[in-house]
Formats: C-alpha cells, structure tokens, sequence
C-alpha cells in the first residue's frame, strides 16, 4: 500500500448526483484507500458559475483539471476529488473537493443542495464559500443553507435529548468539529472602506457579519445566518479578488497564460493559495483523532450512505463506524502477515517445536506492530485481542501440524 498519493492527473468524481439521490464512486474510494498519510481536505462550495473550479486548479498548482464551464450550464456535477501531495506538508495529502454549483436553475433541488452543502462541512478541514460581486444581505441570503446544518448534522448519538446537565449545547459543540471558513469573493470592485477608513479583507468580513440589534421578525432574520456563521466559523478568512481578465476572455480562463491575467488578480489568487498551504490544517474526527486518507474514504462513505438512509449524519456514529471498519481491516492485515510468514516455514515441514514457536513469536509481533500501525481508537483493546486469538488459533494448528508430520 503506498504511503503517498498515486499520480493523479485529473480529478475524478467521489460523490455521484444521480436520480438516485448521492452515490458514491467505488472507483474513487479504492484510490483512497491506498494511502496512509493524514489529509488537509479543501472544500469549495458556492453558486454555479462563480468560477469555484478555478480556484480548486490554483490549489493543485495546475491551469486545468476541474471542469470550467463557459456556458450558464453548470459543469460539475456532485463532487469530485483531486489528490495531490501537500505542497508544505510533507508526508501529507491534500484532498481537494469541488462541489456542484449551489442554486442551478436546471436542477432546482433545495434538499440536494443543503446535502451537498453539509456534506462538504462534514468532509473537509477548511471549507471555502465562493461568491461574487460583494458580501452584502443577498451574498449573505445566498448562504442560508449554515442556518440549516443543526437539523441536518447531529455531534453525538441521540442528538441533544441524551445531553448530560454538565455538557455543553450541541450547538455550541459544532465549532469543534467543523472547518476553518474562507470568504472568496470574485469579481469585486468597490473600494474596501468603512466609514472613510480603509480596511482589510477581514474587516470587511467582520463588518459584514455585525448583527443589528433588536427582536423584530426582520431583524431574526437578517441576524440569524450572520449568528450561524459566526458561530459555527469562528476561524474566518476573507479575499476579494478583482477581475481576472476582460469579460470577453472569461470563457478561456484555464486555457491563458498568466501573463495575460490581470496581476492584482494574480497577487490574491497567490495569497489564498498560500493561505491555504500555510494554515489549513490537518483533518480530524471527534475525539481528535487524525484522518489518513483510508479513513477518509470510510467518512465518505458512511455519510452518504447515512444521508441515503433517511438519517442524520452524527459525528460521534461516524467515528464508531469507521474505527470497526478500520481495525477490523487492521486485524486482517496483521493476521495475513502472520499467516504469510508461517506458510513460508510450511516448506521447511517437519521442524522441531523449538524453531516453531521462535518464528510464532517473531511473527507474532510483526502482526501486532502491523495491526497498532492501522488500528484506530480501538481504547479497549478489543481488535487486539481478536488479533491474538486467532494467532493462537493459528499457531495451535501449525503446532499439531508440526508433530503430525515429524
């Protein structure tokens, strides 16, 4: 199993949007599952046609790969993956995920878009919101689908009804699990100014998202997904990106040359990139635990599958399911090196019990090195002593074996 990320030379679809409802791509999670480093996972979501695939080709350090569409049509469909090896982190993957355009005219699907939505929070360790023009009420409006995420992810098993009186509001636990939060707003013109004075990006951000005060329905609402980002992003990142070219070019954008792009665009698109190489982290689950991209596969997986069912995606399930899935495939792989070890010995049959038991010992610890290598949160030891049993169980037989044939 390799270590690092296979030669990707394009991205490829992880999550299908089908008749269906989401699918996902057996093909696509077979390419995670064979590698072992820890993930930074990026995310991009925002409406169609608002150039989010851009962005996504600028992180994997490529002019094309994500599909940029020239037409109103939106082009990505479901979300797609590119692997690529982190640029800083040695050691480390970085996961970039492009999602279908939010607010397609040609699907009209609220309910699918909140999924898409939630699924790209659930998934990624910085999630990037993509819009255009400025962050005024409508951009806010647009990103109403945060208001919805406490009723379409739950943090523990029962959701907040199993609360202990001591415990924290689930609502107040999502800021532990969720992403960092990048504002990337293109096409922006207007001078950054607030009240005369001229501001960074973050204050404009920061001022965007003030609440006004009072308890009017018209102020609820206009607070209310100010409140939610606030809340559930207290990382936050804001940058405003001028034109890349004349709108003439738009449609070419991933076939230009960079020095046919305007360079304050260039600048930006550098710095948010450089952000993003810099300080988005790692990607963990529950309890704090790091995601390889094996693990990832397994999130992706029992997400979708969660959703597919009629169910709330929970956290706390999610870290439980994919910690079986994991040392279960510990205990096979350390089993097989066991297994593979003493069949070698096989050939060399009769031996005396001596020789026997010393390479048992010796192969016996190799299993366990293997299986302490892949397992995940197994605290109770239960996978290790499924490890050593049939170990045993194996090394009992080899025994009779042994004595049989001498």
């Amino acid at each position: 199993m390799s270590n690092g990320p296979p030669p990707m030379p394009a991205p490829v679809c992880l999550i299908e949007n089908t008749d269906q409802g989401l699918q996902t791509v057996e093909s696509a999670l077979n390419l995670l599952r064979r590698i072992q480093q820890p993930v930074v996972v990026v995310a991009v979501v925002g409406l169609y046609r608002t150039g989010k695939s851009y962005l996504m080709n600028r992180l994997a350090q490529q002019q094309s790969g994500f599909a940029l569409g020239s037409t109103i049509e939106s082009k990505t469909k479901g979300i797609w993956m590119w692997c690529v090896p982190h640029p800083m982190k040695k050691g480390h993957t970085l996961v970039l995920l492009d999602t279908e355009g939010l607010g397609d005219v040609d699907k009209g699907d609220e309910k699918n878009d909140a999924w898409i939505f939630c699924l790209a929070v659930l998934l990624s360790s910085t999630l990037v919101y993509n819009s255009r023009g400025t962050i005024d009420n409508q951009a806010i409006e647009k990103l109403h689908y945060v208001t919805e995420l406490t009723d379409q992810i739950q943090v523990k098993s029962g959701g907040a009804s199993e609360q202990d009186d001591d415990e924290m509001p689930e609502e107040c636990e999502f800021v532990r699990f969720f992403p960092s939060f990048v504002w990337a707003v293109r096409d922006f013109t207007l001078e950054r100014k607030i009240d005369g004075r001229n501001v960074s990006e973050d204050e404009y951000l920061d001022f965007a998202l003030q609440l006004k005060k009072g308890l009017s329905p018209k102020v609820v609402t206009y607070n209310l997904p100010r409140q939610c980002i606030r809340n559930f992003f207290p990382t936050r990142k804001c940058f405003t990106f001028p034109f890349p070219t004349e709108a003439k070019n738009m449609t070419r954008l991933d076939s230009m040359a960079e020095a046919d792009l305007d360079p304050d665009f260039l600048k930006v698109a550098d710095r948010f990139c450089n952000y993003v190489f810099a300080e988005c982290r790692v990607k963990t689950v529950k309890g704090g635990h790091t995601v390889t991209c094996s693990r990832f596969s397994h999130l992706v997986k029992i997400y979708v599958d969660t959703i597919n069912s009629g169910k709330v995606p929970c956290l706390e399930n999610a870290v439980v399911a994919m910690a079986e899935i994991e040392n279960q495939s510990a205990v096979n792989e350390g089993f097989r090196l066991y297994e593979q070890g003493m069949e070698n010995l096989k050939k060399n049959f009769p031996v005396d019990l001596g020789p026997l038991s010393a390479e048992h010992q010796r192969l016996s610890t190799m299993a366990t090195q293997e299986f302490l290598k892949r397992s995940f949160k197994d605290t109770e030891g239960k996978y290790m002593a499924q490890l050593q049993n049939v170990v045993a169980s194996s090394h009992l037989v080899n025994n009779v074996s042994s004595v049989m044939l001498s």
